[in-house]
């Protein structure tokens, strides 16, 4: 690689060692290499910085966080866990199985890691501690769960990679969902076995007609949602981004009017937080396409491919090369920048070994959506963190075990094309 290659990758991890912000980090990076190279001129990366963000699709990203504000303020929460907990509660560790399964319903409106934690966690964490469940696997349990948020539909990371990736963020949306609940069913399975071993019993009360149609009546706008959402999408009703649009009136509607948990003064806040999240998401977006830009300018997509293949030309080992290079990657970088920089690296060296763009974006954000519970970035581990007042260090050594069994289901995801394209 060229010295401006080393400028360009030395800046860039000089700023993160620095702790200076994502975005900001991938801009000054494309700056200071821009002052360095005699090919790159500053106002090539302020019209970059533009047009990546002069995007209709991207306007589902501010419209989908806003839905995911007001739903999560709107008491969602609590009457999808109450659903959950009727179908599982009453088996061994069913409380935390019904914590799982809220993340993934509330992970289909959202479509956010983070906020799935944030909106699961402030009310899941301390009712799980008072049941009797020790506090580091309650947090475990939420913040591995909330990774979800990415890979079940509506995803931000997924509409990233359909825009990065010039591929339908419809088949990207109908791919994401059986490799979601794969994960989520994994994620059980552990719950299981280790709530068995600490004797972590349910609540005993048999399964009742009554109350499952009691609970889906109390939760039913909230079920809506998503149906409205990929229905009317997948039937060609509207696109992803008026998909969004549609999601903000509808949340409003059920939080503000039905559920009268919302009040017209609590809007203001809901909008204010939608759009500083907006903010640091489009910056990322548009410093991370400037960033890309670079990267094919010094040719170093090609120079990873080739690298690639020099290693081996079996694809199985390229693709588990891929994959053990966004694990890394999910470490250091937050999955939007990534998804952006390393979808047009990536993505031609998947096809050229055969696997379907659709399967391949798809096992792109699930690897990527580990990194949400690995430090040093690990995102939700910061906000489980904030929510439980463990350390760090304390709750990353308690999602250990998650992360194996996010990476088995992983491995199943790879082997099983069929789970992201069944329905395609």
């Amino acid at each position: 690689m060229t010295m401006t290659s080393f400028v360009l990758f030395g800046s860039f991890f000089l700023f993160l060692v620095l702790t200076v912000p994502i975005g900001i980090a991938l801009g000054l990076a494309g700056v200071i290499t821009a002052l360095y190279s005699e090919n790159i001129s500053l106002m090539f990366l302020t019209q970059g910085l533009v047009t990546s963000t002069d995007n209709f699709a991207l306007m589902a990203i501010p419209f989908f966080i806003l839905a995911g504000e007001i739903m999560g303020r709107g008491g969602i929460s609590t009457r999808l866990f109450d659903l959950a907990n009727v179908f599982v509660g009453r088996f061994t560790g069913g409380f935390a199985m019904a914590a799982v399964i809220t993340c993934m319903f509330f992970a289909a409106i959202s479509g956010s890691g983070p906020a799935t934690v944030a909106a699961i966690g402030g009310i899941m964490i301390p009712a799980m501690v008072d049941y009797g469940y020790d506090k580091k696997f309650a947090t475990a349990v939420i913040v591995s769960s909330g990774s979800l948020g990415i890979i079940i539909p509506p995803s931000i990371p997924l509409i990233l990679y359909g825009v990065s990736g010039s591929q339908s963020i419809g088949d990207l949306f109908i791919g994401g969902i059986l490799p979601g609940i794969l994960i989520g069913a994994f994620l059980i399975g552990w719950v299981y076995i280790y709530s068995k071993k600490k004797n972590y019993r349910g609540t005993n009360e048999p399964f009742s007609v009554k109350k499952m149609f009691h609970a889906i009546y109390k939760a039913k706008w909230s079920l809506l949602v998503p149906v409205i959402i990929l229905g009317g999408i997948y039937g060609g009703i509207f696109t992803p981004t008026e998909a969004a649009v549609i999601a903000v009136v509808y949340s409003g509607l059920v939080a503000y009017f039905l559920h009268k948990e919302v009040k017209i003064k609590d809007f203001k806040d809901i909008i204010s937080n939608a759009a500083l999240n907006s903010v640091v998401i489009l910056i990322i977006i548009g410093t991370a396409n400037t960033f890309g830009t670079l990267l094919s300018v010094e040719r170093i997509p090609q120079a990873i491919a080739n690298g690639f293949v020099s290693i081996s030309e079996n694809p199985f080992v390229i693709i588990l090369l891929i994959t053990l290079l966004l694990l890394i990657i999910g470490c250091f970088i937050d999955t939007s920048a990534a998804v952006i920089i390393f979808t047009p690296i990536l993505l031609p060296i998947a096809s050229e070994i055969g696997l379907d763009p659709i399967h391949f974006g798809v096992l792109m954000i699930a690897t990527l959506a580990i990194g949400f519970i690995t430090p040093p970035l690990g995102v939700n581990l910061f906000v489980g963190s904030g929510i439980s007042g463990l350390g760090m260090p304390t709750l990353a050594r308690a999602v250990v075990p998650f992360f194996f069994v996010m990476l088995l289901s992983l491995i199943v995801i790879i082997s099983v094309p069929a789970l992201t394209l069944l329905f395609l």
